[in-house]
């Protein structure tokens, strides 16, 4: 094939800026340097344990302190409400932060994103919310460094920050500006190690959802089609010994780094329906983002597949085999046969995980409809109606 005719095949794409990266074990030893780079006067974002669990706290404060002018501590505990982080920006206002930095999981993370951008801008972050409030945000926010402790929602590289409130009138909604990736994300697998079982599972279904979920998107790019399959069977192969055995690092990093990339993945392809239903159910009720995911992928995909393979659309049908080859041996020419490969080894992952039914959080046949009435599609390679979100939603009860 003449050079010019190869290029002029590749679609059109924009990607999306990613942070610096340090990825490794003992890479967040950096941190105090690193963030000497940005700014002196410091503002650390933890969680409520997670940075204790991780043998962290008295080394790493000792460390910072003895290398900034000043460091500010606030810990945030679940997932970040917008009286959390309204109340962290009335706290530290009038301190002169320069630089913020946080060290947890994603919801740990999205506090901090969601804090940087808001102290210089002030008021209170629901008017910035899509879908929640009017206001655009100008983009500004102060130095902001990403440090996972979980390998899950790829915070650490993307451009939005997921605020919650749980209950009647409830959200999911994001505080979204292509300002907002961090600057520095620093990802040591060492970290995640304290991680529990439970959360190293529900975590890990979240990033595999989300590379799936983009690698099929609708806004698929050439780029995103690269990192995305690595990445994937990465999580497929470590996500049972990672859990089982999180003392495994060669597990844990190849579950940092799926982490990682399904966070850029997503940040530029989008997201489908799992993530799609997700999210009016993590506000109806206090569920981890992970177990919905969990729960969704698997009954998600069958019904994808079965749409796709309807209609006949087989671009997605073949990225779809090529991931079931990948993680099964299978022939990837048996596009039906490597797609039901596919679904069948994401039911089996759920089941070995062990993860809870959605009953188990108080989800009954009762709330189906209203859930799916609230979903999207999102950027799912074909739109599914809102009987087959009943059904994906009735089968993870």
């Amino acid at each position: 094939m003449p050079r010019d005719e190869w290029y002029d095949m590749i679609q059109q794409f924009q990607f999306s800026k990613t942070p610096s990266i340090y990825f490794g074990v003992s890479a967040s030893g950096k941190l105090p340097s690193l963030t000497a780079s940005l700014g002196m006067r410091a503002l650390l974002i933890t969680g409520k344990s997670s940075f204790a669990a991780a043998g962290l706290q008295n080394r790493l404060m000792e460390h910072l302190r003895d290398t900034l002018a000043d460091v500010r501590i606030v810990s945030v505990s679940g997932e970040p409400s917008p009286e959390i982080i309204d109340g962290a920006v009335q706290r530290f206002s009038s301190d002169k932060i320069d630089v913020v930095a946080a060290i947890g999981g994603g919801s740990v993370i999205d506090a901090g994103k969601a804090i940087a951008a808001m102290l210089p801008t002030g008021g209170t972050v629901i008017d910035y919310l899509e879908g929640v409030g009017g206001r655009t945000h100008s983009g500004a926010r102060l130095p902001f460094i990403a440090v996972p402790t979980t390998a899950g929602t790829g915070s650490e590289a993307t451009k939005n920050a997921v605020i919650s409130r749980v209950g009647p009138g409830g959200f999911k909604a994001s505080l979204r500006h292509d300002n907002f990736t961090p600057d520095i994300a620093i990802v040591d697998p060492a970290l995640t190690i304290s991680c529990p079982p439970a959360i190293t599972a529900a975590c890990g279904m979240d990033a595999l959802s989300q590379l799936l979920e983009s690698f099929v998107s609708s806004k698929a790019a050439p780029l995103t089609d690269a990192l995305a399959p690595a990445a994937i069977k990465g999580i497929f192969d470590h996500i049972v010994k990672a859990t089982s055995d999180g003392g495994d690092i060669g597990a844990r990093s190849a579950m940092a780094y799926g982490a990682l990339i399904s966070g850029m993945c997503l940040a530029n392809a989008g997201l489908g329906v799992v993530h799609g239903l997700a999210s009016p159910l993590g506000a109806r009720v206090s569920i981890p983002h992970g177990v919905v995911c969990a729960l969704l992928c698997a009954p998600a995909f069958k019904i994808t597949i079965n749409r796709l393979t309807a209609e006949k659309n087989t671009a997605p049908l073949l990225k779809l085999a090529q991931i079931g080859s990948l993680i099964s041996g299978g022939n990837s020419g048996d596009i039906d046969g490597c797609c039901a490969l596919l679904v069948e080894k994401l039911y089996a992952l759920a089941g070995a995980l062990g993860i809870p039914k959605l009953r188990a959080y108080g989800i009954g046949l009762s709330d189906v409809d209203s859930i799916a009435a609230k979903a999207s599609n999102k950027n799912n390679p074909v739109a599914l109606t809102k009987n087959e979100m009943r059904e994906i939603l009735a089968e993870a009860l």
